[in-house]
């Protein structure tokens, strides 16, 4: 079974502007949107130790 796709372009100006407002982070890839998934808190903890170890 194929899933329906929405073929509809939306401009980079629309997105910009709807992101700034949506509480859901979203990625453009060629006129298209798509949900990103949030991080962990794993995830957090990972990435916020490896910064620190980086910087020092």
């Amino acid at each position: 079974m194929i899933a329906n796709q929405n073929t509809d372009y939306i401009p980079p100006e629309e997105y910009l502007t709807e992101e700034e407002l949506s509480p859901v982070k979203h990625q453009y890839i060629d006129g298209q949107v798509y949900a990103m998934a949030g991080a962990s808190d794993a995830h957090v903890t990972i990435a916020g130790n490896l910064f620190a170890l980086l910087r020092n």
